[in-house]
């Protein structure tokens, strides 16, 4: 299980626009089109990583907990597929309905969207703000596989209450850990 973090991209950039493939509604999917109304939070995840296994349910329910208070979810899968078929866009959709997903799961096949965005490993979160600038890049929580940590979303929470709240988000930030994305 490699352990890559993220790149950390730089605050108060502008979310870089894409059109993708929801792999359950099998429509395509706009960024700004799906931009949420306080902020949208941008997840680059996966089917088979440990990491993402490991958050799963948390995001799941954050996603049910904030999606009500104006935050958009979009998930987004950008793994290459032939050396990891697991990840592939039918089971990206068996995946979604199995894990009670409430946001789009999105497939990258020409990894243009990974690359835009800095994405380096899955899980990688992106929060922006009602004008998709970046306001939060980082962790969930310190929650990792087998550290005994328990699974709270707390710093990711915390980004998504004071953006909802108008409050400050601090800068101080931990970069999220996880397997790196399998680029072609």
């Amino acid at each position: 299980m490699a352990r890559t973090e993220s790149n950390m991209l730089a605050l108060g950039t502008v979310a870089p626009e894409f059109s993708l493939m929801d792999t359950v509604s099998e429509k395509t999917m706009n960024l700004h089109a799906m931009n949420g109304e306080v902020g949208t939070l941008i997840m680059f995840i996966c089917n088979h990583c440990p990491f993402v296994i490991h958050v799963n349910p948390e995001i799941v329910k954050m996603a049910k907990e904030f999606q009500s208070k104006g935050i958009q979810f979009i998930a987004i899968s950008s793994n290459d597929v032939e050396k990891y078929p697991e990840d592939a866009p039918h089971f990206m959709r068996i995946k979604a309905k199995a894990e009670n997903y409430t946001f789009p799961y999105l497939y990258d096949e020409d990894q243009t969207v990974a690359k835009a965005y800095d994405a380096a490993c899955t899980p990688d979160f992106f929060l922006f703000d009602n004008e998709l600038k970046l306001v939060y890049r980082g962790q969930l929580d310190d929650s990792r596989p087998g550290n005994g940590s328990p699974l709270t979303g707390m710093d990711l929470r915390n980004a998504m209450e004071n953006l909802i709240h108008g409050k400050e988000i601090s800068a101080i930030q931990k970069p999220s850990i996880g397997c790196n994305i399998k680029w072609k």
